[in-house]
């Protein structure tokens, strides 16, 4: 059941996406603002409470249905994975932005390029050649791609099924929402949140990783792991995008990584290798094809898994 949900939940995203201001995704969204709000009195323990009062009542009343469903009937069950998948997956709502980033800059349309990557990440991106408009479109393309697609994946599998993938997606929105900086919002309220999807995310970026390497190239995703990934401030971000980097053979640096010794990276003196060539358009169409050879590894097994159950 487990493998023809994720599957019947995909094509349905492909051919109609989920808006991001669809009524559930607002719903949460007043959830999680009531309780910052609500919870926020500049401790960490705050932070805790208002994490769980968020968290639980979406990720048990999810169980309930499902189990509810599946007492009731196999097929009623199976449907409410595929509707659970469909709201947690939001692959398309990423990917729209990375392929106008593209089509800009197939076009020559380099000042499109930039004010579409602007209101996708927030940065600012006034008169940035295009090497770097590529690759910060790929490095924002990895990060979303783990996120919308893999690490739903991963918690889709475990026991508790759907209740996974909606605890996935919220811890993973409770950190991005509650980190961006606000009048009212304190730094220790905001910080379990955050170290809470770190924990929550450690496995899946790793078998993410692992994916990106076997369909890529897998030596240099390996040794770019092994070497670069602490060139990042997140650990597991930074495992994803070294990964991504020597699957993809892009150079993506961290933003740790000091400036003045690339050069010197670069051709093997006073430290690892780069991996990878700078970033172009042509990269990008490289890593549309990493991403969705991904997405078939991870299809595969888990066809395998559900034919070895059957057996």
């Amino acid at each position: 059941m487990t493998f023809f949900s994720v599957l019947l939940a995909l094509i349905i995203e492909q051919v109609r996406a989920l808006s991001p201001t669809n009524p559930v995704s607002a719903l949460l969204q007043f959830h999680a603002e009531s309780a910052a709000q609500g919870f926020d009195a500049g401790k960490k323990k705050h932070g805790l409470l208002a994490w769980l009062a968020v968290v639980l009542p979406w990720t048990l009343a999810v169980a309930l249905v499902y189990y509810v469903l599946y007492r009731i009937s196999f097929v009623l069950a199976f449907l409410w994975n595929v509707v659970i998948v469909y709201f947690t997956l939001g692959f398309r709502q990423f990917s729209h932005y990375f392929t106008d980033v593209h089509l800009a800059l197939n076009s020559d349309d380099v000042p499109r390029a930039r004010e579409i990557l602007n209101e996708w990440t927030g940065m600012e991106t006034v008169d940035m050649p295009v090497g770097e408009i590529v690759r910060h479109t790929l490095i924002h393309a990895v990060v979303a791609s783990h996120r919308h697609v893999f690490g739903v994946f991963f918690w889709f599998l475990v026991p508790i099924g759907p209740a996974g993938a909606v605890l996935y997606r919220i811890a993973e929105y409770l950190a991005r929402a509650w980190s961006r900086p606000a009048d009212d919002r304190t730094a220790a309220f905001s910080s379990f949140a955050q170290n809470a999807f770190f924990l929550i995310d450690w496995v899946p970026a790793r078998l993410t990783s692992l994916g990106f390497a076997i369909v890529g190239n897998f030596e240099d995703a390996i040794y770019a792991w092994r070497n670069h990934a602490h060139t990042w401030p997140d650990t597991n971000e930074g495992v994803l995008l070294a990964a991504g980097s020597g699957a993809l053979g892009a150079r993506l640096s961290g933003p740790l990584a000091e400036p003045s010794s690339l050069d010197a990276l670069a051709t093997g003196d006073g430290g690892p290798l780069q991996v990878g060539d700078d970033c172009t358009p042509r990269t990008l169409q490289s890593a549309v094809g990493l991403v969705w050879r991904a997405v078939i590894l991870w299809m595969l097994l888990l066809l395998m898994l559900t034919i070895a159950m059957w057996f």
